[in-house]
Order: C-alpha cells, then structure tokens, then sequence
C-alpha cells in the first residue's frame, strides 16, 4: 500500500464509520498517546523495564497507531505524505550526504 492509498483509506473508513475526523489539536494529543504507547513497548521490549501481565506487547500494533494518527493529521491538513516524503528524502541527501560517511562515531 502506497502512503497514498493509505491516506485514501483511511479517509474512506473515517467517512464510513468514523463520523468525522477529530479536530486537529485532538488528533495531536491522540498521536502524541500513542507515540507512547510504543515507547512502552520498545523499553519493555529493548530496555530494561518488564511488560505487565496485562500489557500489549506488539510494537507493529503500535507502530501502526501512531501511522493510522499521522495519516488522520495529514488528511485533515491538505498534506501529501507520499510527496513530503520524496521531499525529504532530496532534503537529506542533499544536506547529509557525506555527514554520516564521515562521522567517526558511526565506523
């Protein structure tokens, strides 16, 4: 699935069953939960702290929140994330392509 067709449907389930999109802020602070919630499970997973008994402990689940916010937000802002996406890609090239070559602490 393109980032296209991902903003595609997900406007088309937020049309369907969701009602309306949340106001922006709201989908802000909501995107903001949910990078936490995956920061929950990388330091459960990868660090030091332990899961709960209870606790969700899929990183692609969580990961895929946090897209599913991101693609709300875009939608909700007229942004194509599919063309900010090859924009920053040219951005990053052209800034660091040699930063990370030549950065001592990366060999």
């Amino acid at each position: 699935m393109t980032l296209r067709e991902a903003q595609t449907a997900v406007d088309k389930w937020i049309k369907e069953y969701g009602v309306r999109y949340f106001s922006e802020l709201t989908n802000m602070a909501c995107l903001t939960e949910e990078v936490g919630e995956l920061a929950r499970v990388i330091a459960r997973k990868y660090g030091d702290q332990s899961f709960k008994e209870s606790e969700n402990t899929s990183l692609g689940e969580e990961m895929a929140d946090v897209l599913w916010v991101l693609l709300c937000l875009a939608n909700q802002t007229g942004t194509d994330l599919g063309e900010e996406l090859r924009r920053s890609f040219e951005k990053k090239t052209k800034r660091d392509c040699n930063r990370h070559i030549n950065n001592p602490k990366l060999k």
